[in-house]
């Protein structure tokens, strides 16, 4: 849920350059405030838990401990008033964006995309939703449908949503927008919210990006059946 103030960020990077061009990027914003920066993943995950940012900007490749390991331990076992993560990087390598997906990231956003996409990202994990740069969800996909069937959240687990949360995810995964769903539907955005949230909780799944996660292990959609924003 977005927050009533300025949204909270903390910029995670080994760079110093990198770093304070994010934050002046950032703090343009005025929606947008910089509570704290860090320089590694240790640092990122002891500021997590003493300022409460909603939202943590986290480097992959950083010393002392590496962003996919601190995002791991900043989301595992975390209350719902948690941080959001959005891992940036340099490196558009399927691993990455796998494992800070499966590590618990909310967002995959590329350090040189244009700074409109990072702040649509940091807007969107704020509101409970999550953005994959562009760049990379061509190969993300192709990368989930080459790999094996998951064996711990089996396709079995999708009897116990209803008729219309069913039609509801698989919009979502399929890459439509809650707008576009409920034009779909014929229903109400808060509807398909309602929806979406219970197939998310039934599946113990954690936001939209992790719903398609889920589906493309499971081969429960194919490339093709995706939706390009």
């Amino acid at each position: 849920m977005k927050p009533d103030g300025p949204l909270k960020v903390l910029v995670a990077d080994d760079q110093a350059m990198v770093r304070a061009a994010l934050v002046a990027l950032l703090t343009s914003q005025p929606d947008i405030t910089v509570v704290a920066e860090a320089a590694n993943g240790a640092d990122a995950i002891a500021l997590a838990h003493e300022l409460a940012p909603e939202i943590v900007l986290m480097d992959v490749r950083m010393p002392v401990m590496d962003g996919l390991e601190a995002t791991r331990r900043i989301v595992t076992g975390a209350s719902a008033s948690a941080p959001r993560v959005v891992v940036l990087t340099t490196y558009d390598l399927d691993e990455y964006v796998y494992d800070a997906l499966r590590a618990g990231a909310c967002g995959f956003l590329l350090k040189h995309a244009p700074p409109e996409e990072l702040l649509l990202g940091v807007r969107a994990a704020a509101e409970g939703g999550a953005l994959v740069s562009p760049a990379v969800t061509k190969r993300l996909i192709g990368a989930f449908t080459t790999r094996p069937s998951a064996s711990a959240r089996p396709p079995a687990a999708l009897a116990r949503l209803t008729a219309r949360e069913r039609e509801v995810f698989d919009l979502v995964v399929a890459g439509r927008t809650n707008t576009e769903i409920a034009r779909a539907l014929r229903i109400a955005e808060t509807t398909v919210k309602t929806h979406l949230g219970h197939a998310l909780d039934k599946l113990d799944l954690r936001d939209r990006v992790h719903a398609v996660v889920y589906a493309y292990e499971n081969r429960l959609v194919s490339p093709r059946d995706h939706v390009d924003p």
